[in-house]
């Protein structure tokens, strides 16, 4: 297993192709991981300009043309509206506010934590009550839960042992905020697994999970997107 963990991260850190997306395995489960870097134009989406909820990465598309999406998933958690659970911030504004407080559900799993792209472009995932102590500027963020992996270690509650299996999706940063590793699996997972292949298989000293078992991506250079019900907020990489 430490040969195959090892293999994955040498192979993740090759030099970047064109296209921002690539599989990976780690412990025998397959995975998809797309990468952003600071700089690239990264961003959240949930309305269009006329107030719809944009929902799919095909409207998003049309919305951006002629520009598009490199990459896209769901990224955190929403209300039967499609509404986020928690904060939100698009191009600086803040449409839904943070949640500190436990609760039901994996988003209530405390500690959950915050997605923010800084406005000179760096990332950043960051636990929800030191965000709330000291907030910092982001241009884009979004709150989901429970985090991953936190300052290294994996969220307490996650259990080697557990049978709760799903598709699941979520996001980690480097140490200098200038990667961001979006994650789905390929196979259904437990927590402990995919926080695992953060810490381990990628190297991340932070991550927050996005959700899972509605998980979906949008990778067209690997012939993938797929499709659902209508979802909440979208991470996407916009390109030429």
């Amino acid at each position: 297993m430490i040969a195959k963990a090892i293999l994955a991260i040498l192979a993740l850190a090759s030099p970047a192709l064109a296209d921002p997306c690539r599989t990976a395995t780690f412990e025998d489960t397959p995975y998809t991981v797309c990468e952003a870097q600071a700089g690239q134009d990264l961003r959240l989406f949930l309305n269009g300009a006329d107030g719809a909820l944009l929902g799919s990465f095909q409207r998003i598309d049309a919305a951006l043309s002629p520009r598009k999406l490199a990459f896209a998933m769901n990224a955190g958690m929403y209300h039967a509206d499609r509404s986020p659970v928690g904060l939100y911030i698009e191009e600086g504004q803040q449409t839904a506010r943070l949640v500190t407080s436990a609760g039901p559900g994996n988003f209530g799993m405390r500690p959950n934590g915050v997605f923010c792209i800084r406005p000179d472009g760096r990332f950043a995932v960051i636990e929800s009550r030191t965000f709330a102590q000291t907030p910092p500027e982001c241009r884009f963020a979004t709150q989901s839960g429970p985090m991953l992996v936190i300052g290294g270690d994996l969220h307490p509650r996650f259990l080697p042992e557990s049978d709760s299996r799903y598709t699941r999706n979520g996001v980690g940063v480097s140490a200098d905020g200038r990667r961001a590793l979006f994650v789905i699996s390929d196979a259904r997972v437990t927590f402990h697994q995919i926080a695992r292949f953060f810490r381990d298989g990628l190297g991340l000293r932070d991550a927050l999970y996005f959700d899972g078992n509605i998980s979906r991506l949008h990778a067209p250079g690997l012939g993938r997107s797929d499709f659902g019900f209508p979802m909440g907020p979208v991470v996407g990489l916009v390109v030429d």
